[in-house]
């Protein structure tokens, strides 16, 4: 047993073969997630957790948190690790996301942002996505409604109780991710050192951006066969899916991309039915869990609260956080040790430019650097 897999437990298990495309929805993010898989080992676990309370009072007997991880950790002669790296995904998505090439190809080489000679790198599921406990394991709409607080205590109850991590040298998230940083920042602020949310901002969710998850949130709950969630797996609902694919595409990405993919009216009908098939693979309960689990979400009131330096980087061309409505410069003001970067429309992707560390990765570096390394 090597030393990493040790320190891991007796249950961790390399992933091998070919590795993860993204299998983005919005167009443009397909032909270079086709690459090869990164070429360092990545080994996943189980993190089980017994009579977990959520905020609102729900429980649940058993609760799985799964988890990749990276590198290896170092610690000191006290044994406290101290080049841990959290790394939290959106909300469609999970801690695989972070293994696409267009993503791991630009953070975790030698000399690049999140080098593994010098950090772990650990790779969560949030609860609801991936290998974690979700409404589809069973519990169907019985499942505990959690919210973004739930998650960022169970992120922390992972850290400590998987890897006896009582330090963070960065969290990093995209999307809710992001937001979830945001909420790192105000629940444990001595917890981490250096704080990147990526295309999230600071502010709870409302206007376009409420009204087109609640698209969502209403076409699953209008499926005839939704039926209040309790429908047959075998027989799930898909006419939810003809508004959550297009809708989701034409919010995350751009136009110039979505042009690109769909020149024509035929191309883009074309592109409309590949979308929708391709969202066959999202479970209902789980989406509109996902969904509803921002309903908690709003760092306004406590953003003083946050004491690590921050680096918020967003995307102009992004439909999901406009920067228009200023809501970034507005929290700067209220956070000393904040910068923020806003990448001009151009080589990017609207909200799916988080998917590209080519085009981001450069600012987390001279970020680390600034703070340390």
């Amino acid at each position: 047993m090597g030393p990493l897999r040790a320190f891991l437990g007796r249950a961790a298990r390399p992933i091998c073969g070919a590795l993860l495309a993204l299998g983005l929805l919005a167009a443009g993010g397909g032909a270079r997630a086709q690459d090869a898989p990164p070429p360092f080992p990545v080994y996943e676990n189980d993190l089980i957790l017994h009579d977990v309370v959520f905020n609102d009072g729900e429980r649940m007997d058993e609760l799985k948190l799964h988890y990749l991880a990276l590198g290896m950790p170092k610690r000191t002669p006290r044994g406290e690790v101290t080049n841990a790296v959290l790394l939290l995904h959106g909300t469609t998505g999970s801690g695989r996301n972070f293994l696409a090439p267009t993503l791991a190809r630009n953070l975790f080489g030698p000399g690049q942002p999140l080098d593994l000679a010098k950090y772990f790198v650990i790779l969560p599921d949030g609860v609801g996505a991936g290998k974690s406990s979700k409404p589809s394991d069973g519990l169907h709409a019985r499942f505990p409604h959690y919210g973004y607080k739930d998650q960022v205590d169970l992120q922390k109850r992972l850290v400590e109780q998987a890897f006896g991590i009582t330090h963070l040298r960065l969290v990093l998230g995209t999307s809710m991710g992001g937001m979830q940083a945001w909420l790192w920042g105000e629940r444990y602020p001595d917890f981490v050192d250096l704080l990147v949310p990526i295309a999230a901002l600071p502010a709870p969710i409302a206007g376009r951006n409420m009204l087109w998850r609640e698209m969502l949130i209403r076409a699953i709950e209008t499926d005839p066969d939704w039926r209040g969630g309790e429908y047959d797996p075998a027989h799930p609902p898909r006419a939810w899916l003809r508004t959550f694919a297009p809708l989701f595409a034409i919010m995350t990405g751009n136009a110039e991309r979505l042009e690109q993919a769909a020149p024509t009216r035929p191309d883009a009908i074309a592109l409309y039915d590949r979308l929708v098939r391709e969202a066959a693979k999202y479970d209902a309960n789980d989406m509109l869990y996902a969904f509803q689990s921002s309903a908690d979400y709003d760092p306004t009131p406590d953003l003083e609260k946050i004491k690590p330096p921050v680096l918020a980087i967003e995307f102009a061309d992004d439909l999901v956080n406009p920067p228009e409505l200023g809501i970034m410069e507005a929290a700067l003001k209220r956070l000393p040790q904040a910068e923020y970067v806003l990448i001009p429309r151009g080589m990017t992707y609207g909200h799916q430019t988080l998917n590209y560390a080519d085009i981001w990765g450069h600012y987390l570096a001279a970020f680390l650097a600034k703070h340390g390394g």
